[in-house]
């Protein structure tokens, strides 16, 4: 009898168990690998996690944005795998129906997703600042002061004339949580590959340093919308240097003027005294005036050979320009362009 009562004891117990055992694994199989992100969703989440997040701020962004179903069973996956105690910042891409598993793994293993940036049409470093951070973490302000600050712009073997220059534009894929130190490393390095072997002897054979060709290329993307007229214009500015002849390029009195919505270049503006006054000083400006594109910097590398020394836009406002080789054609090209501004009552 009391045998009986042992066993039926065990048996109770043993099914107890069971039950409770095979409650706690359903349990654990529906917290780790049942869907529990963007269940009723068909297109994946970008998650921001600033620099300096915490658990909690994780917990904010996919909770309370309706992200996250089961903050529960998020939580205890969470600290299952230890996740709680090393949040990795950045931008993350969710999809549709992740399980609490795969998504601590995600956000625990820091495997960001890329972000591109693009920038171009620069005229000022305000506007590099601006457009780089665009779609990262990084204030512009911050960036600004970097590219104001001597001490590094001198570290890359740049002056506050020239750091323009370093800055290819262009398309490229970095991490949203990226430091303005870092970015500024990384675009120095896409400078350096981008003046390979091949282009620093290019330059070296039409008598120019990198920073020269940027400096000039400014100035061709500056008188042409064009990109197929570049190289030509690009040849009627390096046959002036050749000559020691005034480059007198309109687009660097626009920048001497700080009036980049002026139309029409007047006498008035080239009394002004700044080194970048090419009708007053000889020679090429202290920088770039803008940030030059690749096709403007591979139109002066590349040059045409030709014998124009003068050219001014075409009267009818194709944005083009009409080339001469002698003052007396130009004057009349240029009196042809000057009647169809005044026509068009542009002063």
């Amino acid at each position: 009898m009391f045998d009986d009562k042992k066993t039926k004891y065990y048996l109770v117990f043993i099914i107890t168990f069971s039950v409770l055992l095979s409650t706690l694994s359903f349990y654990f199989y529906q917290a780790f690998y049942s869907p529990n992100a963007l269940i009723d969703k068909e297109e994946p989440h970008m998650l921001m996690l600033p620099s300096n997040s915490t658990f909690q701020t994780v917990v904010d962004s996919l909770y309370d944005t309706g992200v996250i179903n089961d903050l529960i069973s998020f939580s205890f996956v969470s600290k299952f795998l230890n996740y709680q105690e090393s949040v990795k910042p950045g931008l993350y891409t969710i999809p549709p129906k992740t399980n609490n598993f795969n998504l601590v793994k995600l956000l625990r293993s820091g495997n960001q997703t890329p972000v591109r940036i693009t920038f171009n049409n620069i005229r000022t470093k305000e506007d590099l600042a601006e457009k780089i951070t665009r779609n990262l973490e990084i204030n512009p302000d911050s960036f600004l002061e970097l590219l104001r600050d001597s001490v590094n712009i001198r570290k890359f073997g740049f002056k506050e004339e020239t750091i323009m220059a370093m800055f290819i534009p262009n398309t490229y894929e970095v991490w949203w949580n990226t430091s303005p130190e870092n970015l500024f490393d990384r675009m120095y390095r896409e400078y350096e590959g981008f003046w390979n072997e091949g282009r620093k002897e290019k330059a070296r054979l039409i008598g120019l340093s990198p920073l020269q060709v940027s400096t000039l290329a400014s100035i061709v993307q500056a008188e042409t919308i064009k990109a197929d007229e570049r190289s030509k214009v690009a040849g009627v500015y390096m046959n002036r240097l050749r000559i020691n002849m005034p480059l007198q390029a309109d687009p660097t009195l626009v920048f001497v003027s700080g009036d980049f919505g002026l139309k029409r270049v007047l006498n008035i503006h080239k009394e002004i005294d700044s080194p970048y006054n090419t009708y007053k000083y000889m020679g090429l400006p202290p920088g770039p005036i803008n940030l030059p594109e690749i096709s403007a910097l591979d139109a002066v590398l590349n040059h045409e050979d030709h014998q124009y020394l003068y050219f001014c836009a075409k009267e009818d406002f194709s944005g083009y320009h009409a080339f001469a080789t002698n003052l007396a054609q130009h004057m009349i090209n240029a009196r042809l362009y000057q009647a169809a501004l005044n026509k068009a009552k542009i002063y």
